[in-house]
């Protein structure tokens, strides 16, 4: 290593021998490891028999620890950066250091390897060529249906994780703001002894999570086919809402175009009314 260096290294979502050659190879040569949980990494290192000291950097303590970090980097040490499992930063800690080792002028190399959303991705038998990774939907449920419902029109391959707790209600909600003919695909326990992947409409998948087909244990990703009806740039919402109000019923106006935009129909029953109330109609 001819300068000091934050390697982002990509580490196995459950089979060991997903880690490259090359990231043991950083891991065995680097002065220190920032582990989201040293524990977890400290089983990997042992696995391949790499002795290398180890610090924490996790969401709780991210904001003391980086500036630790960038002195060390700044000092003249090479770090590698490493979640408990896949590729650092997505959906875990890390982004605040590769910001500051920007700033710092830090030289940043990315060790490629392991990630739960493109081995999701890749076997999910959904379009790949555009995709969209949206993490864990909020764990309450009125939350979580209204980022669903913003994304219904999304026509972009959509890509979540899930935890075991939520998963059965996870997809119900799915199937209420997509529609139960939906395609998408389950991948769960990736790389590990009981993988599963699994292609099927929405409704189908909530069957088989209801009924343990696939059953209600260890690590999901989502993914889900995206919208065929897209709301172009081009629409004038209140326009077209005052020219529908005109002409139907205003419950009718709104329906409509809830089902053909992305707008909440709560928002569009509101403009409703005014629009109604300044043309006066009843």
């Amino acid at each position: 290593m001819t300068q000091p260096t934050l390697f982002v290294v990509a580490t196995p979502i459950g089979n060991l021998d997903d880690l490259s050659h090359r990231a043991k190879t950083v891991l065995a040569t680097v002065d220190l490891v920032a582990s989201e949980d040293t524990r977890v990494t400290a089983r990997l290192l042992s696995h391949f028999n790499i002795k290398v000291r180890q610090t924490t950097l996790h969401e709780y303590n991210e904001d003391g620890k980086v500036p630790e970090l960038i002195r060390a980097l700044e000092s003249g040490s090479s770090v590698a950066l490493v979640s408990d499992a896949g590729t650092p930063l997505i959906s875990d800690p890390g982004f605040r250091l590769i910001k500051k080792a920007h700033e710092a002028g830090i030289n940043i190399s990315p060790i490629p390897g392991p990630s739960a959303v493109i081995a999701a991705v890749s076997c999910s038998g959904l379009p790949t060529d555009r995709f969209v990774f949206e993490g864990f939907l909020p764990a309450r449920a009125g939350p979580r249906k209204k980022r669903l419902e913003g994304l219904k029109h999304e026509f972009r391959t959509i890509v979540f994780f899930e935890s075991v707790h939520r998963i059965y209600n996870t997809l119900s909600d799915m199937v209420i703001a997509f529609g139960g003919d939906r395609e998408a695909a389950i991948g769960r326990e990736l790389t590990k002894r009981h993988e599963q992947c699994v292609y099927a409409d929405l409704s189908t998948l909530v069957e088989e999570i209801r009924s343990d087909s696939i059953p209600k244990k260890g690590e999901f990703v989502i993914v889900v086919e995206g919208s065929s009806v897209k709301q172009g740039p081009d629409i004038n919402v209140d326009l077209l809402l005052k020219e529908l109000t005109r002409a139907l019923p205003g419950k009718q106006a709104v329906d409509i175009i809830a089902r053909v935009t992305s707008v909440n129909k709560n928002d569009l029953y509101k403009k409703m009314l005014g629009i109604k109330n300044d043309l006066g109609l009843d």
